[in-house]
């Protein structure tokens, strides 16, 4: 979850690395810090504010050098003050700079202090930063080797030494790093984003490798310390996609990129083909008879979708689980199964553990649904799809989970196919409908100013609910979670058919009630369920088709989505949810690119 970036080069590098900053502060924005190699000893500049702070004190400090590390932080141990801001010295010699979690550090800083070693932070980081510098003997690149394998948990690190100006070293163990090549420097980064415009060649670090970038060379040992060649790829510069232009925040900017995105992920064949999710996929589509699938948080929300779908469609059992509790309980392997893992980055600990878990039971056939197709998730999977969702940045997921959703529903389809339950009619009329998608979306996209409307009674509130029947319950779930994230209200969300079970409980004119109303088999099902609400005293605020005869009235405040659009109705209802928060948001001045607490990529267990 946080970011790292660092180089080796001939020229002033700091300039480089605060950039590299700015593109990785999603990444976690409670610190931030850089150091150099400069005079002969490592100098650095921290904040417990943004990058840009960060930024003015490199300039008023005048701080320079050819050769520096830096970092952005999301908290895990210790608090965001300066003291537990990356980067970490030891001994005033060695920097370092640190994502990810030692498990085993309590035990590695007594033996540490039982040598001398003084700790000033509340890290676990600093206790990796004492260890390289005790097992230091000329060799940077030995030492971190040497230590990295004392390391329970994961990590990814890069660290310099005062008496190797001209060196950098990196390691990964369950968290992201990259390489990046250029022309007399070298670089390292959490996401070959940091580096774009400085290099479009890449190496993709594997697990337990360790790395030594020099101003000429990059050397690379795997985890049993011999020296590998990994594959150099050329990833296109897209620096430009981390502009904001004309809009407020990432987020919404993000939210009115859906069309596109959407297009782009959509396939360009006028048939549902195996081929689509890899050259393997029909064999192992012929091998399964049944699916599971394994996500996080908004990920997970598009598998619970999909689940409607793949069982509708392609008649398949399918089982939907969270993936940080999959892997600690029991459960009974089928190699029958097809693992499907979702995730925008590719890179989510808990999703990556799940899937590493789910292969070691003895499952076979695994499928990644991910943004990022040189990200570790993808290279670990038998089959994957790519969405193009482009560089998301806002924390709370808007185009990840449309485009997830579209390739979901092509898995769907496809395997509907396959197995005989969609005919050549039906699968005409399926891509009629993913086609006319990005237009639908801009017409959705209009209703903003009748949201921003609703914003406002919602910025006054501290409690939401928000109501789903069948394949919407999942948009409600994602509704409140995006209500929640970036505005800090508590929202909940229920099967609508729920509501007398429990949650009637909450209603009264205090608290506001979203409801998802498509007209589908469940809307009559669902109007009772609205009564229910209203008996109580409590405000509802539905998105209705058009179609469904839900007009406005005294506390029922109604706003008719544009056509209905049947199976594909998810897509499109999820995005006046969005917009709802956003504004919501913006209403009450939080900050909604990076909200409280949270960060982008969760490479963190």
């Amino acid at each position: 979850m946080c970011g790292i970036v660092g180089a080796v080069a001939q020229r002033n590098i700091v300039p480089v690395l605060i950039e590299g900053l700015r593109r990785l502060e999603y990444r976690g924005y409670d610190s931030c810090g850089v150091a150099v190699l400069a005079g002969g000893e490592p100098r650095r500049a921290r904040s417990v504010a943004r990058v840009a702070d960060l930024d003015e004190q490199v300039r008023e400090t005048h701080l320079e050098g050819f050769t520096g590390i830096a970092h952005t932080r999301w908290a895990t141990h210790g608090a965001p003050v300066t003291n537990n801001a990356h980067p970490i010295f030891s001994r005033n010699a060695l920097a370092l700079v640190h994502n990810g979690i030692i498990e085993n550090y309590e035990s590695l800083r007594e033996m540490l202090r039982g040598k001398g070693y003084e700790f000033v932070s509340q890290t676990d980081t600093e206790v990796i930063a004492h260890l390289i510098h005790s097992l230091y003997r000329g060799d940077l690149f030995v030492a971190v080797r040497e230590a990295v394998q004392q390391l329970h948990g994961a990590y990814a690190i890069a660290v310099e030494h005062k008496d190797q100006p001209n060196t950098v070293v990196g390691a990964r163990q369950g968290s992201p790093l990259v390489v990046g090549l250029g022309q007399g420097e070298n670089f390292l980064a959490s996401d070959a984003l940091a580096l774009a415009g400085s290099t479009e060649h890449f190496i993709f670090l594997e697990e337990g490798d360790v790395c030594e970038l020099t101003l000429e060379r990059v050397r690379v040992a795997d985890r049993d310390g011999r020296d590998v060649e990994r594959e150099v790829r050329t990833v296109a510069a897209y620096g430009g996609a981390v502009e904001l232009g004309p809009y407020r925040h990432f987020m919404q900017k993000e939210i009115f990129e859906q069309p596109r995105a959407i297009s782009d992920t959509i396939p360009q064949a006028d048939s549902f083909d195996a081929s689509l999710f890899g050259d393997a996929a029909a064999r192992a589509f012929g091998e399964i008879d049944n699916l599971l699938i394994l996500a996080c948080g908004t990920s997970y929300y598009s598998g619970l979708t999909a689940k409607y779908w793949l069982e509708s469609i392609a008649k398949i059992p399918t089982q939907v689980e969270i993936a940080s509790e999959y892997r600690y309980r029991d459960s009974v392997p089928n190699p029958k199964s097809l693992v499907v893992v979702i995730s925008q980055s590719g890179e989510t600990a808990d999703t990556l553990a799940a899937l590493k878990h789910a292969q070691s039971l003895g499952h076979r056939h695994t499928l990644s649904v991910c943004n990022v197709g040189t990200s570790a998730m993808v290279r670990l999977t038998e089959l994957s799809f790519l969405t193009h969702a482009g560089r998301e940045i806002g924390v709370a997921s808007t185009k990840a989970f449309t485009t997830q959703l579209v390739a979901l529903f092509v898995l769907a389809a496809t395997l509907g196919k396959l197995r005989g339950h969609v005919d050549a009619s039906l699968e005409a009329q399926y891509v009629r409908q993913l086609r006319h998608l990005p237009a639908a979306l801009n017409s959705v996209l209009a209703l903003e100013p009748q949201i921003i409307a609703w914003s406002e009674d919602f910025s006054r509130k501290e409690n939401a609910l928000f109501l789903g029947r069948g394949l919407h319950y999942p948009i409600a779930l994602e509704g409140a979670l995006k209500l929640k994230e970036i505005s800090y209200i508590h929202a909940e969300a229920y099967p609508a058919g729920e509501l007398k079970h429990g949650p009637l409980a909450l209603v009264t004119e205090a608290m506001p009630v979203v409801t998802v109303a498509p007209n589908d088999a469940l809307l009559e099902k669902l109007k009772s369920n609205m009564q229910e609400v209203r008996a109580r005293g409590g405000e509802l605020y539905v998105f209705a088709d058009s179609d469904t005869r839900i007009v406005s009235e005294e506390g029922l405040h109604v706003i008719r989505m544009p056509e209905h659009y049947g199976v594909l109705s998810p897509i499109l209802h999820v995005v006046p949810l969005q917009l709802l928060a956003y504004h919501t948001a913006c209403s009450r001045g939080t900050d909604v690119d990076k909200p409280r607490n949270l960060a982008k990529s969760v490479t963190v267990e």
